[in-house]
């Protein structure tokens, strides 16, 4: 956790404390839904980036000689709302895998659409077919899970999924 999401954590801990001790429990019981879907979010975006190193590194190892750039601070439109997260592009040769995720922050940011917590992208310089947008939802087990959007199917985005990505990325 850095420490600018200890410090909100602990921000948020502060303003929950004082409205339950002025008896707003409600406003309480909103805060403690953002703290925990805060962590969702964290968890599964720390998740989708965890893997994805972890795809370059075993390809780097193999010889794959793939750069990768990161942005903490990205921003992406989807929809009218605008997601702020972090952004990874890998770079083998001439193509690039781009893994950008995130949720709205402040209420200019928008909302999104359909109960999701936030959104991510895979993107393919020059291939927008091979391209895949994603959502984040609470499963029934209360776990994060990233869905994969297409149409009106939703998929769950699993690690061999984004292995598939690699692949299309350093194949000759």
């Amino acid at each position: 956790m850095s420490e600018l999401d200890e410090a909100w954590d602990l921000a948020l801990a502060d303003a929950r404390d004082r409205a339950r001790a002025a008896g707003r429990t409600d406003i309480a019981e909103f805060i403690d839904l953002r703290r925990k879907n805060d962590l969702l979010r964290s968890t599964a975006t720390r998740w989708l980036v965890d893997v994805a190193m972890s795809l370059a590194a075993d390809a780097n190892r193999a010889g794959g000689g793939i750069q990768i750039d990161r942005d903490e601070a990205h921003r992406f439109p989807r929809g009218h709302a605008t997601m702020v997260g972090n952004r990874i592009t890998f770079r083998s040769g001439v193509r690039a895998l781009t893994i950008e995720s995130g949720w709205p922050r402040a209420p200019h940011d928008g909302f999104i659409r359909g109960n999701a917590l936030a959104c991510a992208n895979i993107k393919h310089l020059g291939r927008p077919r091979m391209n895949q947008e994603l959502i984040l939802v609470s499963s029934s087990k209360g776990s994060p899970q990233w869905l994969i959007v297409k149409d009106d199917l939703k998929t769950r985005l699993t690690e061999s999924h984004l292995r598939r990505h690699f692949s299309i990325l350093t194949e000759s």
